[in-house]
């Protein structure tokens, strides 16, 4: 992979530290994020079986279909209730969520409101 950016890296260091103690189980699967500069993408996991449950992101036709948003944040809210919608119609009401070393501010926050106002608890 060949991380040479410190930011890079302290993030990547951030998301070891956050993975030691967090883990997705099929009751309480992981929400988890990904924030590139132009996308955000969550998965929703369980971690005991590898399986990704359900899944939203910026680039699927879904989220194409609604159009233009203001800004990246209320694309994120967005993203987040389509996960929560999602994985409230698999039957999961609770998960635990993994900001994969990236800062709980911005995007990452709005993603995680945007899955609170669907119903998820965490």
């Amino acid at each position: 992979m060949g991380v040479v950016n410190p930011r890079q890296r302290a993030r990547l260091k951030r998301k070891k530290r956050i993975r030691k103690k967090i883990s997705g189980t099929a009751q309480r699967p992981r929400l988890c994020v990904f924030r590139s500069a132009r996308h955000i993408y969550a998965q929703v996991i369980d971690d005991v079986n590898g399986k990704t449950l359900a899944c939203a992101s910026s680039v699927e036709s879904a989220f194409r279909k609604e159009g233009k948003f203001k800004s990246k944040v209320d694309a994120a809210a967005f993203v987040g209730k389509l996960v929560g919608q999602r994985t409230l119609d698999q039957g999961i009401g609770e998960v635990v969520f993994d900001r994969n070393g990236f800062l709980y501010h911005g995007r990452v926050r709005a993603l995680s409101e945007g899955a609170r106002e669907a119903g998820l608890k965490f």
